[in-house]
């Protein structure tokens, strides 16, 4: 057991909050509402959609559980999606259950809100391709009004990135960066032929483009807003771990997780 608290961490230990946090609860109501989808389930049809479709892969990671999908949100932050069945042998109705867990060297650093999103973006993906149903919301050259603030909100930092970050950002991101005419381009494939490409531009600002063969076919433009927001928060992760010495933004400080703003005792943590 020492070995598994050592090697993983649940949303709550990540959120630190020393009681049931929101992320938690988001969690174990995923578990609720979505596990009977998974009995009796055939394999080989969840291993084609983790594999083809979400990138990850089905391993267990040795807490009991039937199966796990394990996929990499960013390199050292990985998530594992434990499933168990046990029948109802408690009398309550429920007869398996989610558990939901966080690895990697960085995991620490994404905070509850982000994974958490993440995860119900993933789970709703999957119960749509096991009930055959096509993704909502497909206006993917059209930005939110949310979308449009979140560019805003986020430009700023950029101009700390310095050209010899390139190869850097890039592995700590798992994403193709180029140096471009006065800003930067960052391009990720989020899922298999999903592509979100961050443009910055010193005098424009911040924009971002969504491409692939399989964007339309498997993404709501809603949903890959949310998987953009999360790389444009994990790149302030990277200017802010890199810049340390400066004094920074105050956005750049609330894009970790509490666990790790407690760490640095950053009074800019989220309350």
């Amino acid at each position: 057991m020492v070995d598994k608290l050592r090697k993983y961490m649940t949303v709550s230990e990540i959120d630190a909050t020393g009681i049931k946090g929101p992320h938690e609860k988001e969690l174990e109501d995923i578990s609720i509402a979505k596990h009977a989808l998974f009995i009796n389930l055939e394999m080989e049809k969840l291993k084609k959609i983790v594999e083809e479709d979400i990138g990850g892969i089905i391993n267990n990671i040795g807490f009991s559980e039937d199966w796990a999908i394990n996929i990499e949100m960013f390199p050292e932050v990985n998530i594992h999606i434990a499933y168990s069945y046990f029948g109802d042998e408690f009398g309550d109705g429920i007869e398996a259950e989610f558990k939901f867990y966080f690895s990697g060297n960085r995991m620490f650093l994404v905070p509850g809100e982000d994974s958490a999103t993440y995860i119900d973006i993933i789970m709703g993906f999957i119960e749509r391709k096991l009930k055959g149903l096509e993704s909502f919301e497909k206006n993917f050259n059209t930005k939110t009004e949310l979308m449009k603030k979140v560019l805003v909100q986020r430009s700023e930092p950029f101009a700390y990135l310095k050209e010899n970050d390139k190869n850097e950002l890039a592995s700590f991101l798992g994403a193709e960066v180029s140096k471009i005419v006065n800003g930067w381009s960052i391009k990720k494939e989020v899922f298999p032929n999903i592509l979100i490409e961050i443009l910055w531009d010193e005098s424009i600002g911040l924009d971002i483009k969504f491409s692939g063969g399989k964007l339309s076919q498997n993404m709501s433009s809603y949903h890959i807003e949310f998987i953009g927001i999360f790389l444009l928060n994990h790149i302030l992760r990277f200017i802010t771990l890199n810049n340390l010495d400066k004094n920074l933004p105050d956005i750049c400080y609330i894009m970790f997780s509490r666990y790790y703003t407690k760490l640095k005792n950053w009074e800019h943590r989220r309350k």
